[in-house]
């Protein structure tokens, strides 16, 4: 054992540095796992990632056309609400023009309503005036022609007379109105 220990002890052995068989067959595994590595799995890799940078700019250059489109859109859109408020102006301003010409001619209406129905109750109230005025004549006719004939002592009867006695009364009684103003 002793003879062991010093024939060990004699080689002297490095046990950092690995034995020379060790380091050729991890060597060879090394490059084989390089090349499967450089002809398989970064072709993949990287045609992959190509696939992906060409999805990634198809979907910035979609997303910049949608957005070049919807610019386009809220453009349209403000200029078809701006129309609309410029319609909606015009429409309350012809409203407002037809509610006063509405407005005018209602008034004028009213007026001529008013100023027809005022000569109706006029040419009424003159009508009753001359149907009161002759009623009241022949009423202050028949009591002056009573009175007369009381005061004469003679009959009044007959109309053409009676008219004429009447007539000079009521032209004697007006006279004396106009003369007493």
């Amino acid at each position: 054992m002793q003879n062991a220990l010093i024939v060990a002890a004699e080689e002297t052995h490095n046990p950092l540095i690995p034995p020379a068989y060790d380091i050729l067959w991890s060597a060879v595994a090394f490059v084989v796992i390089l090349l499967v590595f450089w002809r398989v799995i970064i072709p993949r890799i990287t045609k992959m990632l190509d696939e992906r940078t060409e999805a990634i700019e198809g979907g910035i250059k979609k997303a910049e056309a949608a957005q070049e489109q919807a610019a386009a859109a809220l453009d349209e859109y403000n200029k078809q609400l701006a129309e609309a408020r410029a319609e909606a102006s015009r429409i309350r301003e012809q409203a407002r023009a037809d509610a006063t010409a509405i407005g005018n001619e209602v008034r004028e209406q009213a007026a001529a309503d008013a100023a027809r129905i005022t000569a109706n109750a006029q040419a009424q109230i003159e009508a009753e005036r001359q149907s009161a005025l002759q009623s009241l004549r022949a009423e202050v006719g028949s009591l002056a022609l009573d009175l007369a004939s009381g005061v004469i002592g003679e009959s009044l009867k007959d109309d053409a007379k009676s008219t004429a006695v009447v007539n000079r009364f009521l032209a004697d009684l007006e006279a004396s109105k106009a003369g007493e103003r």
